[in-house]
């Protein structure tokens, strides 16, 4: 439980002597009811808003982000624009990361938030999560390529890749199932074959799915199935 004031002070949108300014004015609702005062005790996870408009009081975030090209997956960048620049200024008080990166050039799911044990789950090399990439290539794709994939490619530094799903849905176009997260490991592993990538979106991190309604550069909170999904 926390107090009013202070659960909006939180959010960075408003300071305390603000925050106590808009309750007394009667400009927020917790669960749709007025509360008494400033002083009064919310539970985490609440519906609070102000003027009509719902204020995060958990205190943990998730939000599916449909990242856009040119965008870099980072809190912060003193040059480039980043995947936290396209929240507003309240959820980026909220110390949220992204699990995982996308490529600058690369679209598609992003998951941000400030869980750290769940990131930990998605990310951790022995949980061996599926990442699911929709891709188009320079070349046409065949069915050694699906096999070399399948067996598991080894890149030309050296570095082994685990084995990997790749389900062509025309000569140049695919969707690629990896279940680790090598630097650049789509691009380097479709290289390999002679199959340059030019256009890569990620669809799919374990359970979690893009919402295909959530166009690029717009963000939502996960729903309670897609928490549930997560064990959240």
């Amino acid at each position: 439980m926390e107090r009013l004031d202070k659960l909006l002070a939180a959010t960075g949108k408003w300071s305390r002597k603000e925050a106590k300014a808009l309750i007394k004015a009667g400009r927020v609702r917790v669960e749709d009811r007025l509360p008494k005062g400033p002083e009064d005790k919310v539970e985490e996870g609440s519906l609070v808003t102000v003027d009509g408009r719902p204020i995060f009081t958990e205190k943990y975030v998730y939000l599916m982000l449909h990242k856009p090209a040119g965008v870099i997956s980072a809190t912060q960048d003193a040059k480039e624009k980043t995947v936290l620049d396209l929240l507003p200024k309240d959820l980026r008080r909220k110390d949220l990361f992204p699990v995982g990166r996308l490529d600058k050039d690369t679209e598609g799911l992003l998951l941000l938030t400030n869980d750290g044990a769940l990131a930990h789950a998605l990310l951790a090399p022995g949980r061996h999560v599926d990442k699911v990439y929709y891709t188009k290539v320079d070349g046409d794709l065949e069915e050694d390529d699906v096999a070399a994939f399948a067996e598991g490619i080894t890149l030309g530094d050296g570095t082994v890749c685990l084995p990997a799903g790749l389900d062509l849905i025309s000569e140049r176009e695919a969707l690629v199932t990896l279940r680790e997260g090598k630097y650049h490991q789509v691009k380097r592993m479709l290289a390999s074959r002679g199959k340059p990538v030019v256009y890569l979106k990620r669809l799919g991190m374990g359970k979690l799915k893009l919402d295909p309604t959530l166009p690029a550069g717009a963000w939502r909170p996960l729903t309670p199935e897609e928490l549930a999904d997560l064990g959240r």
